[in-house]
C-alpha cells in the first residue's frame, strides 16, 4: 500500500479536510518499532518454554526440582533429586494454606504423588491407610515408608493434620495441583494477599458472603450486561426522550434505593436480637453498620445529584439534539455496538497469553536452594530483568489495542459524516475502516498508544514506591509522590483525550500522528466554549446512564441479598456487582462518547472550512446546526458567549436530511 501512494500535499493550509481516497502509509517507522517490540515479547515466551518452564508449570514439580510424571535428571548438590515420578502426576504439598505468593517464596515442602486424597484424613494412621491402598501415594517425605508413618520421628515429616479433601476430577485448571476444596483454607491464603484492618475473622465472613451468594452474584453481573444493551437500544432508537427518561429514572433510582436502604436499616435495628444464635449475631452487626454506611453515602449522593440536576437543567435540551445526531451514526452504523466485544475479547487473547507466559518466567531458570532447603528456579544474568520489558509490553499492546478501537471507531463515524448521500454508504463501514487501519495507520496507532505507555509507566512507579513506603515516608515526601501521580494521571487523561482526537483526524486526511494532534488540538482551542458545553453536558448525560445501571443492579442485589442477611455478608458481594455493573456501562456507553467527540471535530472542521455557498456545502445536517446555534445562545445566556461565537450559521445546502 505505501508504495502506491500518490503524490499528496501535506501542507496544512492546502490540506483537504475530509477522507481522501489516495491514502498513504502513516507513522511506518514506528510500525516497525511495534513489530520488533512484538517479537521480543515473543522471544520471551520461546525462552520460558523452551527451557523446560512448560513442563514444571503445567506438570508441576516437587521441593527436589523434581518434575512429576516423568523420570527426571539428577541436578547437582541437589538431594533427592532425578527420581523417577513417570506414575505421580499430582503435586501435593504438605501444608497446602501456608504458600506466600507475595515474596514468591515456597514455605510448604511439596512431593510427587500418584493420587490426591478425596476425604479428609484427620490422624497419620489415615494417612498410613491411604498411601497401603493407592501405591506411588505416600504423603510423607520420600524416605519414609508407609509402615513408619505412626512412628515418633514422623510429625515433622508428614503433612500437617488433618489433610483437607483435595480436587481431583478437573486436573486441568490446577495444573495438577491437589487443590484443597475447604473454603477456609482460601480464606486464610486471602489474609496473607489482603490486610483488612485488625480483625482476620472479618475475611473469613466476607468470602463465605461471597461463595454463599455466587449465584446472586452471577445472575446480577448478567442483569448488569443485559440493561447496559437495552440502554443502547434506547439511546439508539428514541434519543429524544432518552434524556428526559434517564434523569426522571436516575432521580427516581437514587430516592427509591435511599429510602429502601433507611427502611431496610430501620428494620433490621427493631429486629429483636434475643433469638439470635451467638454465632449469627455479629454477621447481623456487620449488615447493620454495612446498611448505616450505604444509606448515608447514598444521601449524600442523592443530594449531590440533585444539585448538579439544578445547575445543569437549562442545558438538557442541547444533550437531545446531540444524541439524536449520534442516534443517527448507529443506525446507519449498528455494528459499532459491537464494538466493545470484539475489543474485550482482543483484551482477554492478549492478557491470557501475558498471564501464561508470566507463569512460564516464574518456573524458568536454573535450580538454587532457598531458606527453606527447597529448590527454586532463577534466571540469571541479564535475561533476569525479562519481567520488567514483560511488564511493558503489558501497558503497550494493551493501550494498543484500545488505540485501535479509537480509529476503528473514528474512521468509521467520519466515512459517515463526509457522505452526503447516506444512502451511498460503504457496505460495512466498520470493516472498510478497520482495512483502512491494517493497510495505513497501524504506526500511528502504534505511535499514540506508546506516548499514553511513557505516562502510565511512570506513574505506576510511583504507586508502588507510595504503597512500599507507606508508613515510613515524612508527610512532605508523602505529598510530593502523590502531586506526582495524581499530575501524571491528569496528563493521561488529557493525552488520552488528544490521541482520539489525532486518530479522527488521521482518518480524515491521512495525515502522520504528530500533524493530526496539532491540526485537532488547533480546531479544539479555536471551539474551546463549544468543547466545554457538549463534554460537560454529553458526558454527564452518559455518566447518568451509567449511574442508572448501577443503581439499578445494586437495588436487585439489595433485594436478594436482603432475603441471605442470617448467614452473609453484604459488603463485599454488593461491591463485586456494582463493580461489574460499572465496568460494564461504561464500555458499552464509552462508544457513544466517542462517536460524540468525532461528530464534533468533524463538525468543527465542516464550519471551519466551509460556508453553505456554491461549492463550500456543508456535510452535516440540520439538527447538529441547531444544535451549535441553541448551545450559542446558551452560553450566551449564561454570560459565557464570546465573540468568536456571535456569528449566525448560515442554512446547510445540499446536505443530508434523512433521518
Amino acid at each position: 500500500s505505501c508504495c502506491k501512494k500518490k503524490n499528496v500535499s501535506r501542507d496544512s493550509s492546502k490540506r483537504e479536510w475530509k477522507p481522501l481516497e489516495d491514502r498513504s502509509c502513516t507513522d511506518l517507522p514506528w510500525l516497525l518499532i511495534f513489530l520488533l517490540f512484538c517479537i521480543g515479547m515473543g522471544f520471551i515466551c520461546g525462552f520460558s518454554v523452551a527451557t523446560g518452564a512448560a513442563a514444571r508449570l503445567v506438570s508441576g514439580y516437587d521441593s527436589y526440582g523434581n518434575i512429576c510424571g516423568q523420570k527426571n535428571a539428577e541436578l547437582e548438590s541437589i538431594p533427592n533429586s532425578g527420581m523417577d515420578h513417570t506414575h505421580r502426576k499430582y503435586v501435593f504439598f504438605l501444608d497446602p494454606c501456608n504458600l506466600d505468593l507475595i515474596n514468591r517464596k515456597i514455605k510448604s515442602e511439596a512431593l510427587c504423588v500418584a493420587a490426591c486424597p478425596r476425604q479428609e484424613l484427620k490422624t497419620l494412621s489415615d494417612v498410613q491407610k491411604f498411601a497401603e491402598m493407592n501405591a506411588g501415594s505416600a504423603l510423607c517425605h520420600y524416605k519414609l515408608k508407609p509402615s513408619e508413618y505412626t512412628s515418633s520421628k514422623a510429625s515433622s515429616l508428614c503433612p500437617k493434620l488433618p489433610v483437607p479433601a483435595s480436587v481431583t476430577s478437573a486436573p486441568i485448571p490446577f495444573f495438577h495441583r491437589c487443590a484443597p476444596v475447604n473454603i477456609s483454607c482460601y480464606a486464610k491464603f486471602a489474609e496473607a494477599l489482603i490486610t483488612f484492618v485488625s480483625d482476620n475473622s472479618v475475611l473469613h465472613r466476607l468470602i463465605s458472603g461471597v461463595m454463599a451468594s455466587k449465584e446472586i452474584i452471577l445472575g446480577l453481573c448478567l442483569l448488569s450486561l443485559v440493561l447496559s444493551m437495552i440502554l443502547m437500544v434506547i439511546i439508539r432508537y428514541i434519543s429524544r426522550v432518552l434524556v428526559w427518561i434517564v434523569t426522571i429514572l436516575v432521580i427516581l433510582g437514587s430516592l427509591g434505593g435511599t429510602g429502601v436502604l433507611w427502611w431496610l436499616y430501620a428494620k433490621q435495628r427493631k429486629s429483636p436480637k434475643e433469638t439470635v444464635i451467638p454465632e449469627q449475631l455479629q454477621i447481623a452487626e456487620d449488615n447493620l453498620r454495612a446498611l448505616l454506611i450505604y444509606a448515608i453515602s447514598a444521601t449524600v449522593f442523592t443530594v449531590i445529584l440533585f444539585l448538579i440536576m439544578l445547575f445543569m437543567r437549562k442545558r438538557i435540551a442541547l444533550t437531545i439534539a446531540l444524541f439524536h445526531v449520534a442516534g443517527k451514526v448507529f443506525i446507519h452504523l449498528p455494528l459499532l455496538v459491537f464494538q466493545p466485544f470484539w475489543t474485550f475479547f482482543a483484551l482477554v487473547l492478549f492478557w491470557a497469553y501475558w498471564i501464561m507466559t508470566l507463569l512460564f518466567l516464574g518456573t524458568t531458570g536454573s535450580a538454587v536452594k532457598n531458606d527453606q532447603g527447597f529448590v527454586e528456579f532463577r534466571v540469571s544474568g541479564p535475561l533476569q530483568y525479562m519481567w520488567w520489558y514483560h511488564v511493558v509490553g503489558l501497558i503497550w499492546i494493551s493501550e494498543f489495542i484500545l488505540a485501535c478501537q479509537q480509529m476503528t471507531v473514528a474512521g468509521a463515524v467520519v466515512t459517515y459524516y463526509f457522505t452526503r448521500d447516506k444512502r451511498n454508504l460503504p457496505f460495512t463501514p466498520i470493516l472498510a475502516s478497520v482495512n483502512r487501519l491494517v493497510r495505513y495507520h497501524l504506526g500511528t496507532v502504534a505511535k499514540g498508544s506508546f506516548i499514553i505507555t511513557l505516562v502510565k509507566i511512570p506513574r505506576m512507579i510511583l504507586m508502588y514506591i507510595h504503597s512500599q513506603l507507606k508508613g515510613k515516608e515524612n508527610a512532605c515526601a508523602r505529598c510530593m509522590l502523590k502531586s506526582c501521580i495524581c499530575c501524571l494521571w491528569c496528563l493521561e487523561k488529557c493525552l488520552n483525550y488528544l490521541n482520539q482526537n489525532a486518530y479522527t483526524a488521521t482518518a480524515i486526511n491521512s495525515t502522520n500522528f504528530c500533524t493530526s494532534a496539532k491540526d485537532a488540538f488547533v480546531i479544539l482551542v479555536e471551539n474551546a466554549l463549544r468543547v466545554a458545553a457538549i463534554n460537560t453536558v454529553g458526558d454527564f448525560m452518559l455518566f447518568l446512564g451509567k449511574v442508572l445501571i448501577v443503581c439499578s443492579t445494586g437495588l436487585a442485589g439489595i433485594m436478594l441479598l436482603n432475603y441471605q442477611q442470617d448467614y452473609t455478608v453484604w459488603v463485599l458481594p454488593l461491591i463485586i456487582v456494582c463493580l461489574f455493573a460499572f465496568l460494564v456501562a461504561h464500555c458499552f456507553l464509552s462508544i457513544y462518547e466517542m462517536v460524540v467527540d468525532v461528530l464534533f471535530l468533524c463538525f468543527a472542521i465542516d464550519t471551519k472550512y466551509n460556508d453553505g455557498s456554491p461549492g463550500r456545502e456543508f456535510y452535516m445536517d440540520k439538527v447538529l446546526m441547531e444544535f451549535v446555534e441553541n448551545s450559542r445562545k446558551a452560553m450566551k445566556e449564561a454570560g459565557k458567549g464570546g465573540a468568536a461565537d456571535a456569528r449566525e450559521l448560515k442554512p446547510m445546502v445540499g446536505g443530508d436530511e434523512e433521518v
